[in-house]
């Protein structure tokens, strides 16, 4: 995807890699990316929409790095309105006030999905069955 004229992509073998392996994969990806990868492949994601708390903290933090002229801010700033609009097609939205509480406001959100029924499921099924043959060995 082109992001203010970069380039950025994840190799579909991490994603499918992660998938593999079971292993939570985090991806810093922007409303274009999220789309792609929701439309595109057939993996099952969370998308955490992650947003300063006003437009004055965001553009602070942008100037706060020096790194970018007036102008790169100026169109970030555009751009970042136009991609909180789409806020709405996430599963879940974190206003980064402080960055340690959101750190542990994503870690939460992460071992909640870990625990969900459809995601454990297949740890679930062998452990029930280890019951079912020791019923029939006591039958």
């Amino acid at each position: 995807a082109e992001v203010f004229g970069n380039y950025y992509g994840t190799h579909i073998g991490e994603l499918n890699r992660a998938a593999d392996e079971g292993v939570d994969l985090v991806l810093d990806i922007d409303v274009q990316g999220a789309r792609q990868l929701r439309d595109r492949l057939p993996i099952s994601a969370v998308s955490i929409f992650i947003l300063a708390p006003s437009r004055q903290v965001l553009e602070e933090r942008l100037r706060a790095r020096s790194q970018d002229s007036d102008e790169v801010i100026a169109r970030r700033l555009r751009d970042a309105a136009n991609e909180i609009r789409n806020y709405k097609r996430y599963d879940y939205v974190l206003v980064n006030r402080d960055v340690e509480a959101s750190v542990r406001e994503l870690v939460s959100i992460v071992e909640e999905e870990r625990g969900r029924r459809e995601r454990i499921e297949n740890e679930v099924r062998p452990i029930l069955e280890s019951f079912e043959v020791g019923d029939v060995k006591n039958a």
